[in-house]
């Protein structure tokens, strides 16, 4: 069993308002979604969702860039994206936020990210 060492991980962890911006640009400039889990250390139902965010980020990882924002470590970025709630999960197409949902709820946030997926998947079959 691997631990979280972070090595292996698909999830990126954002440190600052300028990694931010970076991994922004670079999925706009290669035409990839962002999902973004906004999560603070002290929030039980956030780090709980942690695993599964990982879990998502493994089966989608040539297709999203998954991204995680701890409230407390990069407040701008938090205040920027008028994150009021742990967790929130946020949902970016070119620059633009195209879905938010709030809340630790693994079957919705699976739900909303194949409904996200459907078009771009026929897109990619014609």
């Amino acid at each position: 069993m691997e631990e979280g060492g972070g090595v292996s991980s698909k999830v990126l962890k954002v440190e600052s308002e300028e990694a931010w911006d970076s991994f922004i640009t670079q999925a706009n400039t290669q035409g990839i979604p962002v999902f973004v889990h906004f999560t603070a250390a002290w929030c039980v139902p956030s780090i709980a969702m942690n695993a599964f965010f990982e879990e998502l980020a493994i089966k989608y990882q040539n297709i999203i860039m998954f991204l995680l924002v701890d409230v407390d470590d990069v407040k701008k970025v938090a205040k920027k994206m008028e994150v009021k709630a742990m967790p929130t999960f946020v949902l970016i197409k070119d620059g633009k936020e195209v879905d938010r949902m709030v809340g630790a709820n693994p079957e919705e946030l699976n739900k909303r990210i194949h409904a996200f997926l459907q078009p771009l998947h026929h897109l990619n079959s014609e």
